[in-house]
């Protein structure tokens, strides 16, 4: 075996000597998709650092209590003040800026003098913030996101009111180091001093609100933190948070946007295969009279084999290393990119795990794809091979060849389910590529089939440029296969992305707005709700109004039992929940159980969304408690009902008898039904009317949402777009390889009279031909991978975009069109003589 080795690496050694000519396009493949790999690997982890890093700034402090709806109690402040060396107390909520009759929604931060105790504020003009929120002439400072200032036309120096406080605009809000915790905000930030809002009603007993402890532990004290705290804190319904996980929504968002991207790339890896595998078939081809040279001279099948298979494996390597090497750089040209999107910094450097997962996949790829047509090499006789070395091309390797890549297939699946962190998106993404694949391979032969078929029909005599054309596409051999596949896979990726994208944003502005609410309204105190029905009631503008008493709450125990045990990690259970209280239900259906009566008095009743108590696993029964400012209120689940959250109305989770909550601080939630014309007048009178109470447009809601939902899109598009990049060298590659044949044929053309606009439009309608067959076939599969992700992971109603479907299936004719003209013109120019004189 040693002695087999030693030849196989001489002879492989000898054959590379002659250089990368045939292997450009298998290089190019695979660096490309271990590059997108690599470095889409390379921004996550730098991403992850720079948040692991930088968790004491971003959360703004070592860690973090907070409360709903309340400030800790003097006993609680007493505890946190013993634990921490300091304390920093913010208030978060929204509100309206009124300047004269004009209202912005804001999201408000009150904070303290100790705020921040990480990081720093940036104000324009520079100042210090406990200098800018002193304000001046004895009014209080604010300051203001840009976006606001601009929306209100303020300038420095100009008074605006939050509630019933006045405030002085002081500087413009350029950076504030925490705010990655605050979750996604309806309106742009502004930052004002606690103190100045005493007597606003914006912070008072049942106003919405969050109060958040910002603490400044001793090094290595966070864990003895949490457990001197949370013990007696969390019952009372405070949650922690600390610096090693100092903004966990934008850490899921980084970590599953990276998982999917990586999905994306593989995709982009498999569509390079197909280059990787035509490559090494072609390059086989070129080595016909070699390989029978050896066979003829007593070459075993295996010392032929291990040679084409070291020299491809060293080729691989080089390829790799390329692509590594690419992928560690690209990052760096992404960070300003990043910046500018993400309140964090990624930390650029070398990172060992996405370059070994990159490598891995690259190298896993490139064997399954070279294995297969290497294989042939081994049952291929020297007779056969120098009469024709296409003979060998429809047998199949022997089992144990099929078997090896059946192997490679299942552990690069299985590699990709348990690195990606998505197992079931993974598994399925490579059931839709492989079905992509089969479709596609099928749809090649198919092509070839019509071509075939068409170019003999009686209705195309007279027309020799198209029958040549189609026989050409129907002919042995050709370009139909390779150009389908690779094209279509791009496409595919491509055409899914797009249909996923399209019902994603209209899932948010095409179907709400036929349903939703023209304005949610918060913060209504109990003595302004019949005011506000009074100016909403007559207006003949508004077609209906909905209101309710709103509090929150924390679900803490189901059963005497922790409530993450029971439910595990359910998003009702993730942080506070809006809950209510009703007599009677209303505009709702009870589908389980019975309702309590309206004179109910007893202990307290809950009444559950039926939906997410089958996701729960409740139990008409079972008992619930819920943490409301401090207080725990364990009542009965006696009913479920339906909640439409689709809607966009007002739907609660939980409801609860009235009795059960008496005498708790609350306030009222209004929902209200508009004509578009009438919206503004009812911003201006209610705002007015009651300045502490907080109207949320939402259609401006709606632009944001599906501006942010554009973004994501846009960064999977342009994962997609290198999975078409690929496609485009395989094209290219194809081309290339055809190019012989076309100079022949070109040749003979000439030679029988054609013109040359006659032979470029034969090679242009054979290339549009592939190219309408890749792009209809990957607008199919596009299609229903599209219809998938809407239908079960977004649980919504799917409309297919016919823009999309079309744009798809001109690109691939274009792209077909390009890629072969690019190789037509050498074919053109080459004289008949010289061509078939070479051929005799």
């Amino acid at each position: 075996m040693k002695q087999m080795l030693t030849m196989a690496w001489v002879l492989a050694r000898r054959e590379m000597r002659g250089g990368l000519r045939g292997f450009r396009i298998f290089l190019a493949c695979l660096v490309l998709g271990v590059a997108a790999i690599a470095a889409i690997g390379s921004v996550r982890e730098g991403l992850r650092a720079g948040l692991a890093s930088q968790g004491a700034v971003l959360l703004g402090g070592d860690a973090s209590v907070s409360f709903t709806y309340r400030f800790a109690s003097e006993g609680e402040l007493a505890r946190l003040a013993d634990v921490a060396q300091s304390v920093s107390v913010v208030a978060d909520f929204r509100s309206m800026i009124v300047v004269n009759d004009e209202r912005g929604l804001t999201q408000v931060k009150a904070v303290d003098g100790a705020y921040p105790l990480f990081g720093q504020v940036v104000l324009d003009p520079p100042m210090p913030l406990d200098l800018a929120l002193a304000g001046q002439d004895g009014v209080a400072g604010i300051v203001m996101d840009d976006l606001l200032i601009d929306r209100l036309g303020l300038g420095i120096g100009d008074q605006v009111a939050l509630g019933d406080a006045a405030f002085i605009l002081m500087a413009e809000l350029v950076k504030e180091p925490d705010n990655a915790t605050g979750g996604f905000g309806l309106g742009p930030r502004s930052i004002v001093a606690r103190t100045a809002l005493e007597g606003s009603g914006l912070l008072s007993e049942g106003t919405l609100f969050n109060s958040h402890y910002k603490l400044r532990l001793a090094d290595g004290g966070i864990e003895a933190a949490k457990a001197a705290l949370m013990p007696e804190l969390e019952p009372k319904g405070a949650r922690w948070r600390d610096a090693r996980n100092g903004a966990p929504g934008l850490s899921r968002l980084i970590d599953r946007l990276g998982a999917f991207l990586v999905l994306v790339g593989l995709a982009g890896l498999a569509v390079g295969g197909v280059g990787i595998s035509a490559a090494v078939r072609s390059y086989l081809d070129s080595k016909t009279s070699t390989i029978a040279t050896l066979r003829a001279l007593g070459a075993e099948r295996r010392v032929i084999f291990l040679t084409y298979f070291l020299q491809i494996g060293v080729l691989t390597l080089l390829g790799l290393a390329v692509g590594l090497i690419l992928g560690a750089l690209v990052p760096v040209a992404l960070v300003p990119v990043i910046a500018r999107t993400l309140p964090i910094s990624a930390e650029v450097t070398l990172y060992p795990a996405p370059m070994a997962e990159a490598a891995l996949y690259g190298g896993l790829a490139a064997l399954l794809f070279t294995l297969w047509p290497l294989s042939r090499t081994e049952d291929v006789t020297a007779a056969g091979l120098f009469r024709d070395a296409a003979l060998g091309r429809s047998r199949l390797p022997r089992p144990v060849f099929i078997a090896l890549c059946l192997g490679i297939l299942a552990l690069l699946i299985g590699l990709a389910a348990w690195l990606s962190g998505l197992p079931k998106l993974a598994l399925w993404s490579f059931a839709g590529l492989g079905m992509a694949f089969a479709t596609l391979v099928l749809t090649g032969g198919a092509v070839k089939r019509v071509a075939r078929a068409l170019g003999r029909a009686a209705w195309l005599r007279g027309r020799p440029t198209l029958r040549i054309a189609l026989g050409a596409v129907g002919g042995p051999g050709g370009e139909a296969g390779a150009v389908v596949l690779s094209l279509g896979l791009g496409l595919a990726v491509l055409a899914a992305v797009g249909q996923i994208d399209n019902n994603l944003r209209g899932a948010i502005s095409r179907d709400l707005p036929d349903v939703a609410p023209s304005f949610f309204v918060v913060d209504i105190q109990p003595d302004q709700i019949d005011g506000v029905r009074a100016r909403l009631e007559g207006d003949p503008l508004v077609s209906r109004i909905d209101t309710a008493p709103m509090l929150r709450g924390v679900i803490t125990q189901i059963n005497a039992k922790p409530a993450s045990e029971v439910a595990g990690g359910h998003w009702v259970l993730q942080g506070d929940r809006g809950l209510t209280y009703s007599a009677a239900p209303t505009r709702t259906t009870v589908v389980e159980g019975e309702w309590w009566s309206e004179d109910y008095d007893g202990p307290p009743q809950i009444s559950f969304a039926a939906e997410e108590a089958a996701e729960m696993g409740l139990s008409l029964g079972d008992s619930m408690t819920v943490n409301i400012l401090g207080r725990d209120i364990t009542g009965e689940i006696t009913s479920f009902r339906e909640v439409d959250f689709s809607q966009a109305g007002m739907g609660f989770v939980l409801t609860m008898n009235p009795a059960a909550l008496a005498g708790a601080p609350h306030s009222y939630i209004a929902t209200i039904y508009s004509e578009e014309a009438g919206e503004a007048a009812i911003l201006r009178d209610l705002g007015r009317a009651f300045p502490n109470i907080t109207l949320i447009s939402v259609r401006d809601a709606i632009t944001q949402v599906t501006g942010l939902m554009g973004q994501i899109a846009a960064a999977i598009t342009y994962g997609a777009l290198a999975t078409l990049v690929t496609g485009f060298v395989v094209l290219m590659g194809a081309a290339a390889a055809g190019e012989r044949a076309r100079t022949y044929e070109a040749a003979v053309l000439k030679t029988l009279g054609a013109t040359r606009a006659a032979i470029l439009a034969n090679f242009a309608i054979r290339s549009a031909v592939l190219g309408a067959a890749a792009g209809g076939v990957a607008v199919l599969a596009g299609g229903l991978a599209g219809w998938a992700v809407t239908h079960y992971v977004m649980e919504e109603r799917f409309v297919f975009d016919i823009l999309s479907a079309l744009s798809i299936v001109a690109g691939g004719i274009v792209a077909t069109i390009l890629a072969g003209l690019a190789f037509a013109w050498r074919p053109l120019s080459s004289k008949p003589a010289r061509v078939l004189r070479a051929r005799e």
